[in-house]
């Protein structure tokens, strides 16, 4: 499995860890905290360490995390561990983060995610908020054997890239590539375009060729429909319609609907492998999987981005650290 490529064995993720509960299906840790950036998010020691649990049961799991670690939730920890899930559960990206922790001398924020529904974001991307940041290089410091969560972690890295393929030319570089993936999960975010640096994914990818390169470099050598010259860092995809319609067949369903959804005309009332064969056949169909993903995620993305920024403004404002203990 590819991802597997990037497990950290790194003693300061496993102490942080070790302050919170040990039910986990995966935790991973993101962000320029872990890998270098470019630009603004260069200084890696002063950046913040970003890390996402993935829990079974999110109920019984923010229980016995309100007994270790009561100060880290914001007022919605009166209500108890229901609310909290219910709140996770039914609203934005089906994740609930804790942020601006000082956890063993690291400021930290957490999110909090099922494990179903992780599963259901990266097999179909009905989101791609958490799905969209592990097509990134992330340092893994727990996963369980859960047969199902590691099918669709790789399933998530193969949409990737041929979701990537049809966005691109026939011939294009191992940096084409990347950037394309890394745009993905910023496709419809607001904060690219309201408050955040709109060179951030070229921030992500130059400094970590090789993190992507050590994630992706399998899933491009096994794929009949590419030829992957590793030493000159060059790709030559399939660009014919009966190519494109097999890699438009393969995308996760909430694209392929998207993309339906532009492309059937009122009244038609089109399947989806009617309209993706279209699509195939047309000379803009890497513009139509750009407009699908740009559109699909765009509102859905507004919720968590707005919450957790107003939180993280208002912890700010007050200097609310709070501490693992």
């Amino acid at each position: 499995m590819a991802l597997q490529a990037l497990q950290s064995s790194g003693v300061t993720f496993r102490k942080i860890l070790s302050h919170f509960p040990e039910e986990l299906s995966l935790a991973f840790a993101y962000g320029s905290g872990v890998y270098r950036q470019a630009g603004p998010s260069s200084d890696q020691k002063k950046a913040m360490l970003d890390f996402v649990f993935t829990v079974d049961d999110p109920v019984e799991w923010h229980s016995k995390n309100l007994k270790k670690n009561w100060n880290h939730y914001s007022f919605l920890k009166i209500f108890g561990p229901r609310i909290i899930s219910t709140v996770q559960n039914n609203y934005g990206a089906g994740v609930y983060y804790n942020p601006l922790i000082m956890c063993d001398g690291r400021l930290i924020k957490y999110g909090v995610i099922s494990t179903s529904t992780l599963i259901e974001d990266l097999l179909n991307w009905n989101n791609l908020y958490i799905a969209g940041r592990l097509q990134k290089p992330v340092k893994i410091v727990a996963m369980n054997e859960n047969v199902a969560l590691r099918s669709a972690l790789d399933k998530n890295l193969k949409s990737a890239v041929t979701a990537a393929f049809l966005m691109l030319p026939e011939s294009f570089s191992e940096e084409d590539l990347f950037l394309e993936i890394a745009g993905l999960s910023y496709s419809g975010d607001f904060r690219m375009v309201v408050g955040e640096d709109r060179m951030k994914v070229l921030n992500i990818v130059k400094p970590n060729i090789a993190h992507f390169r050590e994630l992706y470099g399998s899933i491009l050598q096994e794929n009949p429909q590419v030829v992957y010259k590793i030493q000159q860092g060059s790709l030559e995809i399939d660009k014919s319609p009966e190519g494109q319609f097999t890699q438009l067949l393969t995308l996760p369903k909430t694209l392929q609907q998207q993309i339906n959804h532009i492309m059937d005309l009122p009244g038609k009332n089109r399947d989806v492998e009617e309209t993706l064969l279209q699509v195939a056949h047309d000379p803009d169909c890497g513009d139509v999987v750009r407009l699908g993903a740009l559109t699909n995620w765009t509102w859905r993305k507004c919720w968590p981005a707005l919450s957790n920024r107003e939180t993280f403004q208002h912890e700010t404002e007050h200097e609310r650290h709070f501490h693992c203990w």
